[in-house]
This record gives structure tokens, C-alpha cells and sequence, in this order.
């Protein structure tokens, strides 16, 4: 075999006398080698401690924008809220200027007459103090555009309004029915001085009702078995799931009866000797107002504007209707007038109606 050591292939790159003679060199190669890649480790470290820093960095102008994002638009809320408290003051502020001049005061009863309300008892008795107690108001006139509502609000506005006529017997009082003007809304016209209308006006309706609502085929249809537990007898009075019981629907019409007798006085009591006696004047039937004029339920016919002009005798006229705060308009435009709106629904959709 031959001692040549370039003979051998794996010693061909490196001669004898190099390894064997150079070990300090070897240790230094490989002391590079080592540093070499300690120092690309340490490369790499700080590159994704870099990264690392540059995302926290970007986390936190992005924190900083929303945040003042979030402010701009808390202080535009702010603002807006403070844009509506300063015009509903305007607003008021030109009508006590107007109240300083003798004028007629117009009450606006509209819609559903019931708790909670555009024209619930709080509302409009509100507006008939302030109404008697300006002392520059003549007289006041309640516009009325309702078919009815709840017996016990329309009894509160009758029962003030007769108040506030014995307080101020010098100041008259005139519903004028507009659409309509029946049940509820003629329960409060009543108690005015006269009641006036438009021809085509439907008056009336002086009836109570109650209504609802029976499910018990329905549910043995689906299989469905009604489960109810009392502690008193008629706990479960008119439950639509059971099954309607004489005496129960006898003792609601009692009920019914009652209430349509209060209703009764009332109009009789308001009108007096101008009502024409009929059998169907207190049946529940609507009649126009022309009918209803022959009939004595009204005393004229005319508008507001006439009855402020030709009766009254002034034409200036002040709206004395309540009105909700900017804030309530605002909350009511986000949704809470039809959640209080439908509870009112559900807590009354058993009470007793006039209609």
C-alpha cells in the first residue's frame, strides 16, 4: 500500500503537516465558527425583539386613534344634548313671549287616551293648570282627535277640568272634535262649557268594551295540556286558555255596566237639557257631526280657529299642549316610546275600554 498520504482520497484537502502541526489554528477556526454563530443567534433575537416592539408600538397608535375617536364622539353626543335642551328653551322662551298678549289656549288631545301617552291624564291636566293659571289666556280650547282609551285617564281630565272651571269661572272652556271624538275623547269634551265639531266629525260612541281572546281548541289541537294553580277561586278570572265560564262573563259584564252608568252621568251631567233623548244615544253607535248636533252631543259646528274667532272673539291662539323634553324625543327616536308603547299594550289588554 502506498505511504503517499495524497493517495488517499478524505486526506487529499488537507495536507498532513497542517493537521498535525496547526492545532492552534483549528481551535481558532473553530472559535470563529462558534462566534459566527453565536452573533447570527443573537441577529436573530434582536430582530424579534424588534418586530416584537414595532407591533406593540403600531397595538398603540391604534389604541390612541380609537380612543380619541371615542372622545370626538362622546363630546358630539354632548354637545348634541345641550343643541336640543337650548332649543326646547328657544321654543319656550318665544312662547312666553307670546303669553304675554291676550290669547286663547289650545290643549291638543290626540291619539289613544292612556297611561304613559301622548295623551295620558299627566299630560293633559299639566297643560289645563298652566293654561287657567296664565293670566293672559281667555279661554281654552281642548282639540280633541282620539276614539278613546282608558275610563280611568279620561276621568281624571273630566274631573280637573271641573276643578279648574270652579277656580276660574270667568274662563270657558271648548272642545272642538276634529277626526273624531268618541268614547274616552267624548268622555272629556263632556265637561267642557260647549263641544263643537266639523260635520264630517264621527261623535259618540258612549259604550264600554272589553275584548280577548280564546285559545282553548287551539291548544287541545296541538296536544297541549293547560296546567294552572290558584290559591283564590277566581284568580284565574278570563285566563284565554281555559275555557270561558258563565258566571265569570256575568260578573265582567257587571263590571262593564258600571263603568258605562259613570259614562252616562257624565255626559248627562255635562249636557243637560241640550241632549235630545233617544234609545241608541247611549248604545255605543258613532254619528256625524251633523247627526250629532240634532242629537244635542255637540252644540255647533266649526273649527278651532271659529270657535277662538267668532265665540271667543280673539284670534291669537297659544299651543299649551305638553311637550316631552329634547331628551325624551331623542330616547323615543332610539326605540323606548315602542317599548313602553307595547308593555302599556300587554298591562291593559284586559282593562276596560271606552269606545
Amino acid at each position: 500500500m502506498s505511504q503517499n498520504p495524497w493517495d488517499d482520497p478524505e486526506k487529499k484537502d488537507t495536507p498532513p503537516e497542517i493537521m498535525s502541526e496547526n492545532p492552534k489554528a483549528d481551535a481558532k477556526v473553530e472559535q470563529a465558527l462558534q462566534s459566527a454563530s453565536e452573533t447570527a443567534d443573537k441577529s436573530k433575537e434582536w430582530r424579534l425583539i424588534e418586530k416584537i416592539v414595532s407591533s406593540l408600538n403600531v397595538e398603540q397608535r391604534r389604541a390612541r386613534r380609537w380612543g380619541i375617536f371615542f372622545k370626538l364622539l362622546t363630546f358630539i353626543y354632548l354637545f348634541a344634548l345641550l343643541g336640543f335642551f337650548l332649543m326646547g328653551r328657544d321654543i319656550s322662551g318665544a312662547k312666553e313671549a307670546v303669553d304675554r298678549q291676550p290669547h286663547v289656549a289650545i290643549i291638543e288631545i290626540r291619539g289613544v287616551i292612556a297611561d304613559g301617552a301622548d295623551a295620558s291624564a299627566d299630560n293633559v291636566i299639566t297643560a289645563l293648570r298652566s293654561a287657567f293659571a296664565s293670566r293672559q289666556s281667555r279661554a281654552v280650547i281642548l282639540r280633541i282627535n282620539s276614539p278613546g282609551g282608558s275610563p280611568v285617564q279620561a276621568g281624571y281630565i273630566n274631573d280637573e277640568i271641573t276643578r279648574l272651571k270652579a277656580l276660574h269661572p270667568d274662563k270657558k272652556v271648548y272642545a272642538v272634535i276634529t277626526d273624531i271624538g268618541a268614547s274616552g275623547g267624548y268622555y272629556i269634551a263632556v265637561a267642557a262649557d260647549e263641544i263643537y265639531a266639523d260635520k264630517a266629525s264621527l261623535v259618540g260612541s258612549i259604550g264600554v268594551t272589553a275584548s280577548g281572546f280564546g285559545f282553548v281548541d287551539l291548544i287541545e289541537k296541538m296536544g297541549i295540556e293547560r296546567r294552572i294553580m290558584t290559591s283564590g277561586e277566581n284568580k284565574a278570572f278570563l285566563d284565554p286558555f281555559s275555557p270561558q265560564r258563565e258566571d265569570e262573563t256575568a260578573f265582567w259584564t257587571t263590571v262593564l255596566e258600571t263603568t258605562h252608568q259613570q259614562f252616562i252621568r257624565e255626559v248627562r251631567e255635562g249636557r243637560g237639557d241640550r241632549l235630545i233623548e233617544s234609545d241608541k244615544l247611549f248604545s255605543g253607535l258613532v254619528w256625524s257631526g251633523e247627526q250629532a248636533l240634532e242629537l244635542g252631543l255637540i252644540d255647533g259646528l266649526g273649527s278651532s280657529s271659529y270657535v277662538a274667532r267668532d265665540i271667543v272673539g280673539l284670534e291669537r291662539m297659544v299651543d299649551y299642549t305638553h311637550q316631552p323634553s329634547p331628551f325624551d324625543k331623542l330616547f323615543d327616536r332610539l326605540g323606548v316610546a315602542f317599548a313602553k308603547h307595547l308593555s302599556a299594550q300587554l298591562v291593559q289588554h284586559w282593562s276596560p275600554e271606552l269606545r
